[in-house]
């Protein structure tokens, strides 16, 4: 059963007031906030669509009940298999859009940037770092969300240090927070001679993308900008001129790259962009934490907070700590299929803002 509200005028009146503001002649004088807009208009009508389908199939499912106890026994065992194949069909897109309506946070239809920290282990941790940017990548494709790796720091030998990929879709930093923690992975490890089995971590951490209808100030005094040539994957350089640019907000210690644009400019406005989205992040950690007192319920995404095992020997398995959801078919999870996982942290969430309320 949904546990979320359907507001249907709320949401008829949002989408009347976006639609207005996309008719502003000056909309497109700022390219990032007309697509805004266009998103949310595209989303709130999808939303409307899926309801009115669910509606609609609910009366022709309980007129096909009502034909069916006034036929004889034929027509009566043809309508009742043909309303409960449309009843599985309905209670589907029921499960889907309860899905959606479980993002209803201030930023959850936000893309998302999402950043992969190598924990102590060299190049096994490097490896892990890489098998778990492949697999958002390849979660993202399934989507058709779209990706940007804005910086990489490339491990020694294989894989990488770290990673900070911008993933822009619906509902993007929504789906998309269950993954903040550590990752545990255990497997036969392929870089020592005894190929003995090796434990090691990874840190994921997630924050909504902050655009301009965000108040977050930034004073620029408070900023130390650093600019370098960027590396590319391997440790090859990708420009010869320093257009990688490195800032640092002096007053929270937060240093944030960005080497993937070809200008420096481009780099800076996109480093700023990940520096807001940081500050923003910092913000929700705040009031999660006033809320938590409420709640009793809280987990920050450092380094003493598993999330997620991934085995690989000596048996096949994953499993999420928190929502208890397992699966053997590892394969498939690290080839992007993670959306149980995330189903499932998504209506604990649900459940315990419901205890809490």
């Amino acid at each position: 059963m949904c546990r979320c509200d359907f507001d249907l005028p709320a949401r008829e009146y949002e989408l009347n007031r976006l639609r207005d503001e996309s008719q502003a002649p000056d909309l497109w004088d700022d390219p990032k906030r007309a697509q805004n807009v266009m998103r949310s208009v595209s989303r709130i009508e999808n939303l409307l669509t899926t309801w009115q389908r669910l509606e609609s199939s609910s009366e022709d499912i309980s007129a096909m009940l009502e034909l069916a106890a006034e036929g004889d026994e034929e027509e009566r065992a043809a309508l009742l298999e043909e309303a409960s194949e449309d009843l599985a069909a309905l209670e589907r897109d029921y499960e889907a859009l309860e899905l959606t309506l479980t993002l209803g946070g201030e930023y959850d239809a936000k893309n998302a940037i999402l950043s992969i920290h190598a924990g102590a282990g060299g190049t096994e941790a490097n490896d892990w770092s890489e098998m778990l940017l492949r697999m958002y990548l390849r979660w993202a494709e399934y989507r058709g969300f779209k990706t940007e790796i804005l910086s990489v720091s490339a491990g020694d030998e294989v894989g990488i240090k770290s990673v900070e990929l911008e993933i822009q879709g619906d509902y993007a930093y929504g789906l998309l927070r269950s993954e903040r923690g550590v990752h545990r992975l255990v497997r036969l490890s392929p870089y020592n001679s005894a190929n003995t089995r090796q434990t090691t971590f990874a840190l994921v951490e997630v924050v909504p993308e902050a655009d301009e209808d965000v108040a977050i100030e930034i004073n620029t005094d408070d900023l130390r900008i650093d600019t370098y040539r960027a590396g590319g994957h391997g440790g090859q350089n990708v420009q010869k001129n320093d257009t990688a640019v490195r800032i640092t907000h002096i007053p929270s210690g937060i240093v944030v790259t960005c080497q993937n644009e070809r200008s420096q400019l481009q780099n800076r406005e996109q480093a700023m962009v990940v520096l807001k989205s940081r500050l923003l992040e910092r913000e929700i950690a705040r009031v999660e934490e006033e809320r938590a007192k409420i709640k009793g319920v809280h987990v920050e995404a450092g380094w003493g907070n598993q999330i997620r095992s991934y085995v690989l020997h000596p048996y096949k398995m994953v499993k999420d700590l928190r929502t208890e959801v397992e699966t053997s078919d590892t394969g498939a999870v690290l080839d992007g299929k993670i959306d149980d996982f995330i189903m499932g942290y998504l209506r604990q969430q649900v459940g315990t803002e419901g205890d809490a309320a």
